[in-house]
């Protein structure tokens, strides 16, 4: 058991930033690939210059996604990624004004990204861990 804990305090910081980073990653891709279509949901859902707003969203996803991976910067990654999911999770997953139909659906994204953002608080509290490029040197 000792061992086990020894593997996990290694390598177990590692393995969440990526399981981490991974919603992050693959809908910023996902954005980049669908652009116009993206843009214009976000316009229909009156955010102010869609384009701009989704292209900033697009570099703090893959940008902070890419910087959790790596272990480098991940303080200023998670808060980044924090804020920004302020404003996304009001907007996008207003539960308290969703109708029957999807409150439910809304309410589950909400709560989803109350828990990243809690990940995001224990990342900025506790670093990168041993294997990033933020780690101690020496």
């Amino acid at each position: 058991m000792e061992r086990l804990c020894e593997l996990v305090k290694h390598y177990g910081p590692f393995i969440g930033r990526i399981m981490l980073a991974l919603i992050f990653l693959i809908s910023g891709l996902s954005k980049i690939g669908d652009f116009s279509k993206v843009a214009g949901y976000m316009a229909s859902t009156g955010i102010p210059l869609a384009e701009v707003a989704l292209v900033l969203s697009i570099l703090i996803e893959v940008g902070g996604s890419l910087m959790l991976i790596l272990g480098w910067r991940v303080r200023w990654a998670a808060a980044l990624i924090f804020m920004w999911l302020i404003p996304v999770t009001l907007m996008f997953h207003n539960f308290w004004a969703a109708d029957a139909a999807q409150y439910q659906n809304q309410f589950n994204h909400f709560m989803k990204n109350v828990t990243i953002m809690g990940a995001m608080i224990y990342v900025m509290a506790f670093g990168a861990g041993p294997l990033s490029l933020d780690r101690p040197k020496g």
